[in-house]
């Protein structure tokens, strides 16, 4: 069975943003066939979470692109984070989930951006 896992696809980590610069975080997401239910982005390592807006739904087992904007307004290092939930209630874990194949490997990603 495939698990809930969501990727940042456009931003890398270590890149450096303008101050006051807004920021469209964007990634996909995909399950084993439920469907995502929701993408939350983090811009602070977690602490608080808000809701990505999901892109068009192609049906059960096609990625779901999400988008999320991030006005870049504290100079300083910020830790971006998406975590999937599908519609049966699962999501993404913060811990590895070890096995020999690796198909449990959805951890929550994390992005580190610098704000000059």
């Amino acid at each position: 069975m495939m698990v809930v896992n969501s990727l940042i696809t456009n931003v890398k980590d270590g890149q450096q943003v303008r101050f006051g610069q807004r920021v469209e975080v964007g990634g996909i997401a995909w399950d084993g066939g439920y469907g995502m239910q929701v993408v939350e982005v983090s811009t602070d390592g977690g602490r608080s979470w808000r809701p990505a807006e999901l892109g068009k739904d192609h049906g059960r087992f096609s990625w779901r692109q999400w988008s999320y904007a991030f006005d870049a307004d504290r100079k300083g290092g910020h830790t971006l984070m998406a975590k999937a939930t599908n519609r049966m209630g699962s999501s993404q874990t913060f811990g590895l989930i070890f096995n020999p194949a690796g198909y449990h490997n959805n951890v929550v990603q994390k992005i580190d951006v610098q704000v000059i």
